[in-house]
């Protein structure tokens, strides 16, 4: 080396406005389809598509104590069965990923992460 540090990183990944990479990519790492899309996916289907059977469930925990593991099986399997119906509807899945993408636009064009946005228009 010349006494210069390279950049390791993608011009991909380093670009755009703030240097986090191009706002209008929309191309997914691997980590982005195996873990961050799964866990709005996750979020979304608790919090909107099967309140229901998780409401169940966390009842049912909170009144059976450490008797949970034997007594909420017929709750658990029913909300297994509701949060799987929705990990595979694709429909599902296609509005996740596009709710991240947006997400990931919106960071890489302000630099602002979305919890941090979140405060900030509290304020």
């Amino acid at each position: 080396m010349t006494g210069q540090e390279e950049n390791v990183q993608s011009s991909r990944y380093t670009s755009g406005p703030k240097q986090l990479g191009d706002p209008d990519d929309k191309s997914l790492r691997k980590v982005e389809i195996e873990v961050l899309i799964p866990k709005i996916m996750r979020d979304r289907a608790r919090a909107e598509k099967c309140t229901e059977e998780v409401a169940a469930f966390e009842s049912c925990c909170k009144d059976k104590g450490l008797l949970m593991v034997i007594s909420c099986r017929k709750e658990n399997d029913k909300l297994k069965n509701c949060l799987t119906k929705w990990y595979q509807d694709e429909v599902f899945k296609s509005e996740c990923r596009q709710i991240y993408l947006d997400e990931r636009t919106e960071f890489r064009r302000t630099g602002i992460m979305k919890k941090h946005r979140n405060l900030l228009q509290q304020q």
